[in-house]
């Protein structure tokens, strides 16, 4: 598999095509058209493809020139692997590539969002480093993917900062054990979750919690619940909501995730400023 930047109308097309396939939208207003993709990349915007042997698109990366705080940026719109070419650590090397891009660039931040209810994505996203420290409600309104099913789009705004000491670990560490601070461990669970049926369900949230360091739990397995228990799936959606948008308000932020398939269940690791450095020392 190799990776390269895409430049042509006719490598745009294939792009959209992924889009269909990918997230199954059925509305053409979901789909980012190749018209769009092909004057953004004219004009600062970064599209990287991941080829097989047979020089098949596989899986890309996208993303448009911004600004944050007055400064030049990159905000990464699609990231999107074709099921067959998944499972291989495609989409770390298409987010390492594009990070290869933006440094040439001359750039230091790289902002997506993710919603914050998909432990795999979060787990994704920690390894490369991001931090979380804006919620945003409802961002992309309905959508005709039915991994959605008429959920609110609420979203994460994962902050790359690609040029970072904290970044630059966490790519180290890829494939290797992880030593945590032991207070992470011992930190306060915010939203203790109880048993409902063959899901976990969201407990009464604790917001007294004060220390330097708290725990958020969300459930593995979203999409499906959405599928088989769309009630449950916005009980946390909406529990959740709340509490991050308090404790970001608050001064903390996202710095890790834990993720404990086996149990159902993952952890979103919240710092205060003072206290991020010392989430994670990579061995």
């Amino acid at each position: 598999m190799h990776i390269r930047p895409l430049s042509t109308l006719h490598d745009c097309r294939r792009v959209a095509a992924i889009e269909r396939l990918v997230w199954g939208y059925t509305d053409g207003e979901d789909v980012v058209p190749p018209a769009v993709l092909i004057v953004s990349i004219k004009r600062g915007g970064i599209l990287l493809g991941a080829f097989d042997e047979g020089d098949e698109l596989q899986g890309f990366v996208y993303s448009t020139p911004g600004l944050k705080d007055a400064r030049p940026m990159q905000w990464s719109h699609m990231l999107a692997v074709l099921p067959g070419a998944r499972h291989a650590g495609l989409g770390r090397r298409l987010k390492l590539a594009q990070r290869d891009a933006a440094l040439a660039m001359g750039l230091d931040l790289i902002e997506w969002t993710f919603d914050p209810l998909q432990a795999l994505n979060a787990h994704f996203n920690a390894r490369l480093g991001a931090i979380l420290e804006e919620y945003e409600e409802n961002v992309y309104g309905e959508s005709s993917s039915p991994l959605h099913r008429g959920a609110p789009t609420d979203r994460f705004v994962a902050a790359w900062r690609i040029a970072t000491p904290h970044v630059e670990r966490r790519i180290d560490a890829a494939g290797m054990p992880t030593v945590r601070d032991s207070r992470v461990l011992s930190a306060p669970v915010v939203n203790p979750s109880r048993a409902h049926g063959g899901w976990l369900a969201p407990g009464a949230a604790d917001l007294t919690h004060d220390g330097p360091r708290l725990l958020v739990e969300i459930p593995t397995g979203f999409d499906r619940m959405l599928a088989v228990d769309p009630p449950l799936a916005l009980d946390w959606r909406l529990s959740t909501r709340e509490i991050f948008q308090i404790l970001f308000r608050r001064g903390y932020r996202v710095v890790d995730f834990l993720l404990a398939q086996e149990a159902g269940r993952g952890q979103y690791l919240l710092a205060r400023a003072i206290e991020a450095q010392r989430a994670d020392r990579p061995t």
